[in-house]
């Protein structure tokens, strides 16, 4: 039996502890695992003024001191806001330790815990004998309260069914609820992902139309479209089939929906074989390649099968806004059912699976015998208990590393990359190179915004650099920025790299809110290896800048081969999204740097022969550069035509004359 104390403690200025209570009927639902025996109990839910305090607002410093006097025992605690409005619920194993660390130094909180702790003006908890107890407990009133800053899974799963139209010419489509219309209905399902597919594949094998014209309206006024072409639909616009057939088809379609495939298949070659008996072989033709179609689905589902009976998949991708947290549900080894569920981005990835799995299940029937989960869950023995006490049986929580298992779970991951790609409007891909980069080189998110640099000079003469940005993958050109080195002459591409980066994050500290210098990168990628990366990092610690520096590293064809870092290197050859990604960007970097320095090289080549003549400085020099683009141009020029520029006298342009002469 569980027991359930409920304390207020507070403890300030000497006064000792107030004790107030008022008994609620909390509902909290305690499933042995042992037993599966239901009990109900009743809790204390904890309402109390600060009688010595007429209800002001606790500082920081105060709540410090309150948590301070928390015992170090399992419980729950309950942040609230002034309006005495709960919005964060959480578990502790030792509640002063837990809730102490909300109040104090903020250098180890995520952005989303400052802003909590900010709106935080009070808290309540309730203690527990076990943290067991402690989990059931807060399942049950972050399900009742839904709290602003738990992460909540949103469930907008609903009862679907499929709509088969009255008419002359039935149609079948998936819809969410019965809309009312004179139509019938088959269902309900709760699963959306099956009911799509089952319309889909059932239209496919039925040749029956997917597009919005009505018949017999548009029957045979029109040209088929692609489906017609390639013999997915059977093209009632064209008047290829007769309405007889056409709901012929319907009907076997609605059949084969309600009965299954096995029955199905047994009753179209029993049909198909009467017709071949009867000599009409076209229509026991149309029938075997109906059975086929529909053997072949079999054997596309079976490309999804597991060895195990039940097996739910999670998989969580996080970007720096958003994250995505898909599920894949396979009964009987087959895929049943697929859900995806949009959050904000998650501070640790370990906590997040934890709260996602348990809150999935909390709205979800039907725990499996199995669970895959693609990264590592924080407390993963309690969760399990707690799931096992659900279901009443034991259940299996895998990390898979090989074999069919992984490549389901990579089949998840690929799922929440499209899904959250289309959230944030870029290409799934891309994510999915961001997702293995930062995997790849150990980094907390993917990089969402990246600056790369490159150097190029020639001989050591106008040095320069160019800086690309790209922002979720792809190239955003109004951040590029160019340097021409200053702090010295000569080839060194190592001091070159550490003054632009010295430069560049002057302006992240001195620019106005509009630059884009004061966007601080998630990563920063250099043309070069350990030397520039090390040439960087004491400018990155001086600077106090928390971004991490690679250096991109070429093999003697100028392709990238690995990623460098302060100590070695990393091979990327394998592992071909972030090898495109990464060749990409350096590709892009040393096309701006060597573009820039082309021209001002070009530039520098020109003024040089032109400041060699008597009379003509820089400022004559440019004009006349700006005014005929090139020396041929300038050589060619007569002395009149010289003299229109500006700044030019006929003295300076009889001299130019005479010097290409």
């Amino acid at each position: 039996m569980l027991y359930f104390f409920a304390f207020v403690w507070y403890n300030t200025m000497g006064a000792g502890i107030l004790l107030a209570e008022r008994q609620t009927l909390l509902s909290l639902r305690d499933i042995s695992p042992n037993r599966g025996i239901t009990r109900n109990y009743s809790l204390f839910n904890i309402h109390y003024s600060l009688f010595w305090k007429g209800g002001i607002t606790l500082t920081e410093k105060e709540l410090r001191k309150k948590a301070m006097a928390l015992p170090l025992n399992p419980g729950v605690y309950i942040m609230k806001n002034k309006d005495k409005k709960i919005i964060y619920i959480g578990k502790a194993k030792a509640l002063k330790n837990r809730v102490s660390s909300y109040f104090g130094s903020h250098s180890n909180h995520s952005l989303k815990v400052i802003r909590m702790v900010e709106n935080v003006d009070d808290f309540d908890y309730i203690l527990c004998d076990t943290e067991f107890e402690a989990l059931v407990l807060e399942c049950s009133l972050i399900k009742q309260h839904m709290p602003k800053y738990n992460i909540l899974l949103k469930d907008d799963k609903g009862y679907n069914y499929i709509k088969v139209t009255k008419g002359e010419f039935p149609r079948i489509k998936e819809c969410y609820r019965p809309d009312g219309e004179d139509a019938e209905y088959i269902g309900p399902f709760i699963s959306t992902f099956s009911v799509k597919n089952a319309v889909e594949e059932t239209l496919k094998i039925f040749k029956l139309p997917r597009c919005n014209k009505k018949f017999p309206r548009d029957y045979g006024k029109s040209r088929p479209c692609l489906n017609g072409f390639m013999g997915l639909c059977s093209a009632p616009c064209n008047g290829r089939i007769t309405k007889e057939e056409y709901q012929s088809n319907v009907k076997d379609a609605v059949a084969f929906l309600k009965g299954g495939s096995k029955t199905a298949i047994k009753d179209m070659t029993a049909k198909m074989e009467q017709y071949s008996e009867d000599l009409e072989f076209e229509k026991a033709a149309k029938l075997r390649d109906r059975i086929k179609a529909i053997k072949n689905l079999e054997e596309k589902q079976k490309v999804f099968a597991i060895n195990v009976s039940e097996e739910d998949v999670f998989a969580l991708v996080n970007s720096s806004r958003k994250a995505c947290f898909d599920v894949i549900r396979f009964k009987g080894g087959m895929l049943t059912d697929s859900e995806h569920f949009i959050i904000d981005s998650v501070d640790n990835l370990a906590e997040a699976r934890f709260e996602l799995i348990e809150r999935f299940y909390s709205m979800r029937e039907g725990i499996p015998a199995r669970i895959a989960v693609d990264g590592e869950v924080a407390d993963e023995e309690l969760l399990r208990e707690h799931l096992e006490a659900l279901r009443g049986k034991k259940l299996e929580i895998i990390h898979p590393q090989k074999g069919e298992h992984l490549a389901i779970v990579n089949m998840c991951i690929k799922n929440a990359n499209e899904q959250l790609a289309q959230t944030q409007g870029r290409l799934g891909k891309e994510l999915s190179a961001l997702e293995e980069l930062a995997s790849l080189l150990g980094l907390a998110k993917p990089p969402e915004y990246i600056e790369s640099y490159d150097i190029s000079h020639t001989f050591g003469a106008d040095n320069v650099a160019g800086m690309v940005v790209f922002h979720n993958g792809r190239p955003m050109k109004k951040a590029y920025k160019r340097f021409s080195i200053k702090g010295f002459d000569g080839q060194n591409d190592v001091g070159s790299m550490n003054e632009v980066l010295t430069r560049r994050f002057k302006h992240y500290y001195e620019d106005g809110e509009d630059s884009t210098f004061k966007i601080k990168p998630d990563l920063i990628l250099l043309d070069g290896g350990e030397a520039q990366v090390n040439a960087v990092l004491p400018v990155i610690k001086e600077m106090n800048i928390d971004v991490p520096v690679f250096g991109m590293v070429k093999d003697s064809k100028h392709r990238t081969r690995a990623i460098a870092f302060d100590g070695g290197e990393i091979a990327i050859n394998s592992h071909r999204r972030v090898f495109t990604l990464v060749s990409t960007i350096q590709e892009e970097v040393h096309r701006f740097a060597i573009t820039y320095h082309r021209t001002k090289h070009k530039k520098s080549s020109f003024s040089s022969g032109l400041l060699k003549i008597d009379g003509i400085g820089e400022a004559k020099a440019k004009a006349l550069l700006k005014e005929f683009k090139t020396i041929s141009a300038i050589k060619e020029a007569s002395v009149d035509e010289l003299c229109r520029v500006k700044a030019i006298t006929k003295k300076n342009a009889e001299d130019i004359k005479n010097y290409y002469t």
